[in-house]
């Protein structure tokens, strides 16, 4: 039931673009962007030895949409007294940004609030799906390139129901197997 709500709310954010008016182009061009924040954060957080690297694009459409597809590599180990744990892998998220700010056609600058829903497959083929509410910014610092940050509420759709296999605690781009996450980005990009 979750899922096919953030699919309908995704649909619905894409599809707002056909009713932009006429005067403004419908084509604002395509940034590509990078992860800098998650690799210098994450090694040693919460006695993870990790690494995480991601990029991610956006196409701008009538100044206000961003579709937007994100993908990147995880990997961890932690240990406790008895448990040593290591876990890697993919993921990739797609979505839609929407600029809520009523602005002049020509600033580069915005505000994002937008879904995603993100999937994950690990070394060993286990694979995880979740949905995110995302917040941001962007602003421009130089021609054609851009810096911003994205805030992201996570939510696991993926259960263990069986109750007898053992999944993964660590999911590549969504963080520890908790019913509900978080997380923070913060990228550099140009704009094409």
């Amino acid at each position: 039931m979750g899922y096919r709500l953030w699919v309908i709310g995704m649909v619905m954010l894409l599809s707002a673009a056909v009713w932009a008016e006429d005067s403004i182009p419908v084509y604002g061009g395509t940034q590509v962007k990078i992860d800098i924040l998650s690799p210098v954060l994450t090694p040693g957080l919460n006695n993870w030895q990790m690494q995480h690297y991601e990029i991610a694009a956006n196409v701008q459409l009538a100044h206000r949409f961003y579709p937007t597809l994100e993908l990147g590599y995880a990997g961890g180990q932690t240990h406790n007294d008895s448990v040593q744990y290591n876990g890697q892998g993919g993921f990739a998220r797609i979505g839609c940004d929407i600029n809520p700010l009523k602005k002049h056609p020509d600033s580069p600058h915005a505000l994002l609030v937008g879904v995603r829903i993100g999937t994950a497959v690990q070394t060993k083929g286990e694979t995880d799906c979740w949905g995110e509410l995302a917040v941001g910014c962007q602003v421009n610092i130089a021609k054609g390139f851009y810096m911003g940050w994205m805030g992201r509420l996570k939510l696991l759709f993926t259960r263990d129901t069986s109750g007898q296999s053992v999944r993964p605690i660590y999911i590549p781009g969504y963080g520890m197997r908790d019913n509900i996450g978080w997380g923070v980005n913060y990228y550099l990009g140009f704009k094409i």
